[in-house]
Protein backbone atom coordinates (compact mmCIF):
# COMPACT_ATOMS: atom_id res chain seq x y z
CA UNK A 1 0.00 0.00 0.00
CA UNK A 2 2.81 2.42 0.79
CA UNK A 3 4.60 1.94 -2.51
CA UNK A 4 1.12 2.60 -4.88
CA UNK A 5 1.42 6.05 -6.57
CA UNK A 6 -2.42 6.54 -6.58
CA UNK A 7 -3.15 8.27 -3.39
CA UNK A 8 -6.40 6.50 -1.74
CA UNK A 9 -9.71 8.92 -0.49
CA UNK A 10 -10.83 7.50 2.99
CA UNK A 11 -13.85 8.80 4.84
CA UNK A 12 -13.36 11.40 7.45
CA UNK A 13 -15.34 9.59 9.83
CA UNK A 14 -12.88 6.79 9.69
CA UNK A 15 -9.99 8.29 10.56
CA UNK A 16 -11.77 10.35 13.80
CA UNK A 17 -13.39 7.61 15.55
CA UNK A 18 -9.78 5.41 15.12
CA UNK A 19 -7.80 4.90 18.04
CA UNK A 20 -4.99 7.26 18.42
CA UNK A 21 -2.75 10.16 19.94
CA UNK A 22 -1.05 13.42 19.45
CA UNK A 23 2.36 12.99 17.61
CA UNK A 24 3.15 16.48 17.53
CA UNK A 25 2.02 19.91 16.03
CA UNK A 26 3.45 22.08 13.70
CA UNK A 27 2.80 25.18 11.08
CA UNK A 28 0.31 23.56 9.28
CA UNK A 29 -1.74 21.73 11.91
CA UNK A 30 -1.07 18.90 14.07
CA UNK A 31 -0.40 15.04 13.47
CA UNK A 32 -2.03 11.94 15.03
CA UNK A 33 -1.24 8.35 15.32
CA UNK A 34 -4.35 6.79 13.80
CA UNK A 35 -4.98 2.55 13.49
CA UNK A 36 -7.60 1.94 11.00
CA UNK A 37 -9.47 -0.59 11.43
CA UNK A 38 -10.87 -1.38 7.77
CA UNK A 39 -6.80 -1.59 6.78
CA UNK A 40 -6.51 -4.29 8.57
CA UNK A 41 -5.34 -2.08 11.70
CA UNK A 42 -2.69 0.03 9.25
CA UNK A 43 -1.29 2.59 11.48
CA UNK A 44 -0.74 5.97 9.59
CA UNK A 45 0.34 9.21 10.45
CA UNK A 46 -2.66 11.50 9.84
CA UNK A 47 -1.67 15.12 9.39
CA UNK A 48 -5.67 17.49 9.80
CA UNK A 49 -4.39 20.63 7.79
CA UNK A 50 -5.83 23.67 9.87
CA UNK A 51 -8.69 25.32 7.48
CA UNK A 52 -7.10 27.80 5.39
CA UNK A 53 -6.26 25.58 2.47
CA UNK A 54 -6.85 26.14 -1.23
CA UNK A 55 -9.89 25.24 -3.29
CA UNK A 56 -10.84 21.76 -3.01
CA UNK A 57 -10.05 21.10 -6.78
CA UNK A 58 -6.71 23.17 -5.96
CA UNK A 59 -6.40 20.42 -3.20
CA UNK A 60 -7.40 17.62 -4.65
CA UNK A 61 -5.10 18.05 -7.79
CA UNK A 62 -2.34 18.96 -5.89
CA UNK A 63 -2.55 16.49 -3.63
CA UNK A 64 -3.00 13.44 -6.37
CA UNK A 65 0.61 15.04 -7.44
CA UNK A 66 2.52 14.46 -4.30
CA UNK A 67 1.08 10.64 -4.09
CA UNK A 68 2.93 10.41 -7.64
CA UNK A 69 6.07 11.15 -6.10
CA UNK A 70 8.06 8.12 -5.36
CA UNK A 71 11.51 7.79 -3.51
CA UNK A 72 12.98 5.49 -1.28
CA UNK A 73 13.76 8.12 1.10
CA UNK A 74 9.98 9.89 0.69
CA UNK A 75 7.85 9.31 2.84
CA UNK A 76 4.85 7.97 0.86
CA UNK A 77 1.58 9.79 1.04
CA UNK A 78 -1.39 7.20 1.64
CA UNK A 79 -4.32 8.38 1.51
CA UNK A 80 -6.61 12.08 2.15
CA UNK A 81 -9.63 12.79 4.00
CA UNK A 82 -11.79 15.64 4.06
CA UNK A 83 -14.87 16.61 6.21
CA UNK A 84 -15.83 19.34 9.20
CA UNK A 85 -14.45 21.41 6.52
CA UNK A 86 -11.07 20.00 7.49
CA UNK A 87 -8.43 17.90 5.42
CA UNK A 88 -5.86 14.67 6.64
CA UNK A 89 -3.22 13.66 4.89
CA UNK A 90 -2.35 10.33 5.87
CA UNK A 91 1.32 8.87 5.83
CA UNK A 92 2.93 5.62 6.63
CA UNK A 93 3.37 5.52 10.70
CA UNK A 94 7.19 5.51 11.34
CA UNK A 95 7.79 4.01 14.84
CA UNK A 96 11.50 4.40 14.88
CA UNK A 97 10.25 8.25 15.11
CA UNK A 98 12.18 11.87 14.03
CA UNK A 99 15.43 12.94 13.85
CA UNK A 100 14.26 15.51 15.73
CA UNK A 101 12.88 13.04 18.70
CA UNK A 102 16.69 11.33 18.67
CA UNK A 103 18.81 14.54 18.64
CA UNK A 104 16.73 16.87 20.92
CA UNK A 105 14.37 14.18 22.83
CA UNK A 106 10.36 13.87 22.69
CA UNK A 107 8.24 13.03 25.99
CA UNK A 108 5.52 12.33 23.54
CA UNK A 109 7.09 9.73 21.14
CA UNK A 110 6.78 5.60 21.96
CA UNK A 111 10.87 5.43 21.24
CA UNK A 112 13.60 5.11 22.78
CA UNK A 113 16.01 7.93 21.50
CA UNK A 114 19.43 6.45 21.00
CA UNK A 115 22.40 8.98 20.19
CA UNK A 116 23.03 9.02 16.39
CA UNK A 117 26.61 8.44 15.30
CA UNK A 118 28.41 10.63 13.03
CA UNK A 119 28.11 7.90 10.34
CA UNK A 120 24.04 7.55 10.93
CA UNK A 121 24.30 11.64 10.67
CA UNK A 122 25.93 12.43 7.74
CA UNK A 123 23.86 9.58 6.12
CA UNK A 124 20.63 11.47 7.05
CA UNK A 125 22.05 14.08 5.41
CA UNK A 126 23.07 12.69 2.41
CA UNK A 127 19.48 10.45 2.00
CA UNK A 128 17.37 13.88 2.70
CA UNK A 129 19.45 15.79 -0.01
CA UNK A 130 18.73 12.94 -2.24
CA UNK A 131 14.76 13.38 -1.73
CA UNK A 132 14.61 16.67 -2.14
CA UNK A 133 16.85 16.71 -5.42
CA UNK A 134 14.09 14.56 -6.53
CA UNK A 135 11.77 16.63 -5.34
CA UNK A 136 13.49 19.45 -7.53
CA UNK A 137 13.92 17.54 -10.84
CA UNK A 138 9.81 17.44 -11.00
CA UNK A 139 9.82 20.80 -12.28
CA UNK A 140 10.82 24.75 -10.67
CA UNK A 141 7.70 24.97 -9.62
CA UNK A 142 8.05 22.00 -7.23
CA UNK A 143 9.99 21.48 -3.54
CA UNK A 144 9.71 20.70 -0.31
CA UNK A 145 8.54 23.97 2.10
CA UNK A 146 8.36 22.31 5.06
CA UNK A 147 11.86 20.69 5.41
CA UNK A 148 13.15 20.11 9.60
CA UNK A 149 14.14 17.61 11.63
CA UNK A 150 10.51 17.37 12.88
CA UNK A 151 9.72 16.39 9.41
CA UNK A 152 12.49 13.55 8.86
CA UNK A 153 11.26 9.68 10.18
CA UNK A 154 13.81 6.77 10.92
CA UNK A 155 13.42 3.88 9.75
CA UNK A 156 14.32 0.74 12.38
CA UNK A 157 17.73 0.62 10.97
CA UNK A 158 17.69 4.54 10.78
CA UNK A 159 17.32 5.06 7.26
CA UNK A 160 15.90 8.68 6.29
CA UNK A 161 12.44 8.85 5.09
CA UNK A 162 11.35 12.86 4.40
CA UNK A 163 7.75 13.26 5.55
CA UNK A 164 5.31 17.07 4.90
CA UNK A 165 6.49 17.52 1.18
CA UNK A 166 4.56 19.92 -1.03
CA UNK A 167 1.99 21.08 2.27
CA UNK A 168 2.57 24.53 1.68
CA UNK A 169 1.51 24.18 -2.08
CA UNK A 170 -2.01 23.21 0.00
CA UNK A 171 -2.45 26.37 2.18
CA UNK A 172 -4.09 29.63 1.13
CA UNK A 173 -1.40 32.30 -0.46
CA UNK A 174 -2.20 34.68 2.34
CA UNK A 175 -1.36 32.64 5.02
CA UNK A 176 1.75 34.06 7.41
CA UNK A 177 2.72 30.80 8.05
CA UNK A 178 6.79 31.05 8.94
CA UNK A 179 9.04 32.76 11.10
CA UNK A 180 7.91 30.90 13.90
CA UNK A 181 10.61 28.52 13.93
CA UNK A 182 13.78 28.67 12.82
CA UNK A 183 14.31 26.51 9.63
CA UNK A 184 12.68 29.46 7.58
CA UNK A 185 14.54 31.34 4.67
CA UNK A 186 14.61 35.40 5.60
CA UNK A 187 12.49 35.60 1.99
CA UNK A 188 9.78 33.80 3.34
CA UNK A 189 6.79 35.95 4.72
CA UNK A 190 3.96 33.63 3.67
CA UNK A 191 3.28 30.03 2.90
CA UNK A 192 3.41 30.69 -0.98
CA UNK A 193 6.89 32.26 -1.18
CA UNK A 194 8.70 28.81 -0.93
CA UNK A 195 10.84 27.93 -3.03
CA UNK A 196 13.66 25.31 -4.41
CA UNK A 197 15.95 27.69 -3.08
CA UNK A 198 14.17 28.41 0.36
CA UNK A 199 14.56 24.38 1.21
CA UNK A 200 18.06 24.82 0.12
CA UNK A 201 18.04 27.33 3.46
CA UNK A 202 16.22 24.86 5.53
CA UNK A 203 18.52 22.19 4.39
CA UNK A 204 21.85 24.04 5.98
CA UNK A 205 20.10 24.67 8.78
CA UNK A 206 19.32 20.65 9.46
CA UNK A 207 23.16 19.81 8.48
CA UNK A 208 24.12 22.53 10.90
CA UNK A 209 21.31 20.67 13.97
CA UNK A 210 23.08 17.79 12.57
CA UNK A 211 26.66 18.51 13.36
CA UNK A 212 25.98 20.72 16.51
CA UNK A 213 23.18 18.36 18.16
CA UNK A 214 21.14 22.05 18.74
CA UNK A 215 17.99 22.74 18.20
CA UNK A 216 16.92 25.70 15.80
CA UNK A 217 14.63 28.31 17.03
CA UNK A 218 11.50 27.33 17.98
CA UNK A 219 11.79 24.19 16.82
CA UNK A 220 11.10 22.54 20.34
CA UNK A 221 7.64 23.57 22.10
CA UNK A 222 8.27 25.09 25.23
CA UNK A 223 12.14 24.76 25.24
CA UNK A 224 14.30 27.22 23.64
CA UNK A 225 16.66 26.82 20.22
CA UNK A 226 19.56 28.58 18.90
CA UNK A 227 19.28 30.66 15.64
CA UNK A 228 21.77 28.48 14.29
CA UNK A 229 23.02 30.16 10.64
CA UNK A 230 23.77 33.00 13.37
CA UNK A 231 25.09 30.93 16.15
CA UNK A 232 27.56 29.45 13.88
CA UNK A 233 29.18 32.39 11.70
CA UNK A 234 29.47 34.26 15.31
CA UNK A 235 31.74 30.74 16.19
CA UNK A 236 33.89 29.93 12.99
CA UNK A 237 34.79 33.42 12.67
CA UNK A 238 36.13 33.96 16.30
CA UNK A 239 37.25 30.15 17.34
CA UNK A 240 38.06 27.23 15.82
CA UNK A 241 35.36 25.53 13.97
CA UNK A 242 35.30 22.20 16.51
CA UNK A 243 33.73 24.38 18.83
CA UNK A 244 30.46 23.73 16.88
CA UNK A 245 30.22 20.28 16.52
CA UNK A 246 28.16 18.11 18.87
CA UNK A 247 30.10 16.91 21.74
CA UNK A 248 28.38 13.44 22.00
CA UNK A 249 30.13 12.83 18.87
CA UNK A 250 33.56 10.99 19.57
CA UNK A 251 35.42 12.21 16.68
CA UNK A 252 38.54 10.67 14.69
CA UNK A 253 40.32 13.18 11.87
CA UNK A 254 38.40 11.25 9.21
CA UNK A 255 35.62 12.08 11.14
CA UNK A 256 36.56 16.06 12.08
CA UNK A 257 37.30 16.51 8.11
CA UNK A 258 34.17 15.26 6.77
CA UNK A 259 32.44 17.47 9.46
CA UNK A 260 34.31 20.70 8.56
CA UNK A 261 33.90 20.15 5.11
CA UNK A 262 29.96 19.47 5.92
CA UNK A 263 29.87 22.59 8.01
CA UNK A 264 31.05 24.36 5.11
CA UNK A 265 28.07 23.19 3.18
CA UNK A 266 25.62 24.68 5.94
CA UNK A 267 27.08 27.97 5.70
CA UNK A 268 26.50 27.98 1.82
CA UNK A 269 23.12 26.68 2.22
CA UNK A 270 22.45 29.56 4.25
CA UNK A 271 23.81 32.40 2.56
CA UNK A 272 21.00 35.12 2.69
CA UNK A 273 20.97 35.97 -0.64
CA UNK A 274 18.86 32.85 -2.53
CA UNK A 275 21.37 33.38 -5.74
CA UNK A 276 24.67 32.50 -3.80
CA UNK A 277 22.96 28.83 -2.43
CA UNK A 278 24.02 25.74 -4.08
CA UNK A 279 21.40 23.15 -5.89
CA UNK A 280 20.42 20.79 -4.03
CA UNK A 281 21.65 18.19 -7.05
CA UNK A 282 25.21 19.62 -5.94
CA UNK A 283 24.75 19.24 -2.31
CA UNK A 284 24.08 15.48 -2.71
CA UNK A 285 27.34 15.31 -4.85
CA UNK A 286 29.67 16.99 -2.49
CA UNK A 287 28.27 15.10 0.75
CA UNK A 288 28.71 11.44 -1.15
CA UNK A 289 32.28 12.73 -2.14
CA UNK A 290 32.76 14.10 1.57
CA UNK A 291 31.50 10.95 3.26
CA UNK A 292 32.84 8.51 0.56
CA UNK A 293 29.45 7.24 0.23
CA UNK A 294 29.10 4.51 -2.76
CA UNK A 295 25.12 4.70 -3.03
Amino acid sequence: MAKSCSVKMIGFEEVMNSPGKVLGRGNFGTTYRAVLGTWNGFVVAAKMLRDDCVHENEFRERVERMGKMIHENLLPLTAYSHGMNRWLLLFEYMPNGSVCDHLHGNEDADINPLPLSWEVRSRIAYKVARAIEYLHSQGPDFCHGNLKSSNIFLTRIYEAKVSEYGIGHLISPVTKAYHIWGCSAPEMKNARDISQKTDVYSFGVLLLELLSGLAPLFALMNKKGVDLPKWVRSIVTDKPSFVVFDQRLPKSKLVEDQMVQMLQLGIYCTFQSPNKRPSMKILAEKIKDICQFTS
